[in-house]
């Protein structure tokens, strides 16, 4: 068997603050659903979801981890340093968090950055990705 599709769901403390903050990083929304909030990343249109913490707890059966330890990175491409350095602008007016500050790796370069929640991404432009 293969999946047709694949996508994430996260907790959410707060999802007006959760929508707010991935729209003014220019992310498409997939609109809002019950007790959650939901987003397009990149140009497959790979689906985050973020819902209440209770509701993912119960959609689980149990416990869900929360993102004070590294749960999971999720890595977004860049076309150049430039963009890089763009993103780390929209993540600061955002009011998110910088936990790697842009910098050279390998032959990339990068930076690290979490939303309001704790949920972890980086930016990586990587020559010829």
């Amino acid at each position: 068997m293969e999946p047709k599709f694949i996508w994430a769901n996260l907790a959410s403390s707060d999802l007006e603050r959760t929508t707010q903050f991935y729209t003014a990083l220019g992310f498409e929304p997939n609109g809002k659903m019950d007790e959650g909030t939901s987003f397009f990343f990149g140009q497959n249109k790979f689906v985050v979801n973020f819902f209440t913490e209770q509701r993912l707890k119960k959609d689980v059966n149990g416990n869900i981890a929360l993102p004070e330890e590294n749960e999971v990175i999720f890595s977004l491409s860049a076309d150049s340093k430039e963009e890089v350095n763009n993103w780390v602008e929209k993540v600061k007016s955002a009011d998110g968090t910088i936990f790697a500050e842009a910098q050279d790796y390998e032959k990339g370069y990068t930076f690290g950055f979490a939303d309001p929640d704790g949920h972890k991404y980086n930016i990586l432009y990587w020559p010829g990705m």
